[in-house]
């Protein structure tokens, strides 16, 4: 089983859908990285040898910013916006979505469940 990036691949994937367990690569990044390694991504990560699975591994902290890195690059920049305290921060805060999104009848993933009032008892 390769072990790349702290994250153990899956075995019986092909190698540019299995790259894509890794933070920070999707199907673009993976097909490059196959390219730029020289192995054909229709292969299994079970078919590759070492010296391949290291030539990936090679590729990856040479060039890319994956795992722990980026994540904590992503937490620091929306910190940095929460504390300059600009409105994409101001929504980061409060739970709301940060791009331009309707929050009337839609939002759910950002808000929660939804919370009802209850009415005025007599």
């Amino acid at each position: 089983m390769a072990r790349i990036a702290g994250v153990e691949l899956p075995r019986n994937k092909r190698v540019d859908i299995a790259l894509t367990y890794i933070y920070g690569i999707g199907r673009t990044t993976a097909l490059k990285i196959c390219d730029v390694a020289g192995i054909s991504w229709e292969r299994n990560i079970d078919d590759l040898s070492t010296d391949e699975v290291n030539e990936i591994r090679k590729e990856l902290e040479s060039n890319y910013k994956v795992e722990g890195d980026l994540r904590r690059d992503v937490t620091s920049s929306i910190k940095r916006l929460m504390d300059i305290g600009c409105y994409r921060g101001l929504r980061h805060r409060r739970g709301l979505p940060v791009n331009g999104q309707r929050t009337h009848t839609n939002a759910r993933t950002r808000k929660g469940p939804r919370h009802g009032v209850a009415s005025k008892k007599k």
